[in-house]
């Protein structure tokens, strides 16, 4: 039996909010993706995504996302997650005010190290990829229970990869986002049908006023309804704002989650002419993962 260093970690969380839960564990060597899946499985309803750590020949460290159902190509809570761990437990992270890390479905990726000053970390987006979208405005409502009333016809509804096939959708009212609540199994087929990762809704309606926009991800591809706070999602989020003109790349703060929840926060900003998403992170659970 071998035993691996495991954390839960919160990650986007707010002074207020719980975050959204990632499970990291450190290895000296890849695992093989059927003990990855495996341990993905037995996170099923505990946390959204496990992420492998492990040495890298080419940045600081590598990453490796599964969820329970499948490899999952990015997944930014986690990363934020794992990251800001990390680099809090390793003095040489520590030190440092860039790390590379390699991802095992999008190359190498920047994480800006702001903790010192701010309390966060930013990890570089992957680039966008603008995508043409399959569904039509009334089976994107109805796979959302929505009515085509509720969302917003001044803007567009666009497919963005930031890290993630994004579906990004216009909302209305903020009353009506955060209260909407799909069918699983409705959406899931819909994303499969449609070869989305993902939906975000958006609504420009805020609750707290230093906040420019607020958010909710649904990923039933991934086993589990709503992800509550999402790195790839709301960088999908601002390079959808960015091409359409809606923010000038200047540092924002996005609420995050639905009418139940204390809400997180992600925030963006261009840096280096790269979108970049942040955040804080806790630690919740610590010990030994033995398998």
């Amino acid at each position: 039996m071998k035993g691996y260093n495991y954390k839960k970690v919160n990650a986007f969380v707010s002074e207020h909010s719980k975050g959204n839960p990632a499970a990291y564990l450190v290895a000296e060597a890849d695992l093989a993706p059927e003990e990855m899946l495996a341990i993905g499985k037995e996170h099923a309803g505990f946390v959204s995504e496990v992420v492998f750590c492990t040495p890298s020949k080419d940045a600081d460290c590598k990453l490796t996302y599964y969820s329970s159902e499948c490899e999952v190509d990015f997944c930014g809570h986690g990363t934020i997650a794992a990251m800001y761990d990390l680099i809090q437990e390793n003095k040489t992270l520590f030190l440092k005010d860039k790390i590379t890390i390699e991802t095992n479905k999008k190359g190498i990726l920047t994480v800006y190290n702001s903790i010192r000053e701010e309390d966060a970390i930013y990890i570089t987006a992957p680039e966008a990829q603008y995508l043409p979208v399959k569904a039509s405005l009334e089976a994107t409502a109805e796979a959302l229970s929505l009515t085509k009333a509720d969302i917003d016809t001044k803007h567009t509804i666009e497919l963005i990869d930031a890290g993630l096939r994004t579906l990004i959708v216009p909302v209305l009212t903020l009353d009506t986002e955060i209260a909407v609540y799909p069918s699983l199994e409705r959406a899931k087929e819909f994303c499969q049908t449609n070869d989305i990762d993902i939906i975000l809704l958006y609504c420009m309606q805020t609750k707290q006023k230093d906040y420019f926009a607020h958010t909710r991800v649904f990923a039933p591809k991934f086993g589990y309804l709503e992800d509550t706070a999402t790195g790839s999602g709301n960088s999908a989020f601002a390079n959808y704002l960015l091409k359409n003109a809606m923010w000038d790349g200047s540092p924002i703060k996005l609420e995050q989650g639905a009418e139940s929840f204390a809400f997180n926060t992600v925030q963006v900003k261009v840096q280096e002419g790269k979108v970049l998403f942040g955040g804080k992170a806790k630690v919740i659970i610590e010990g030994k993962y033995y398998m």
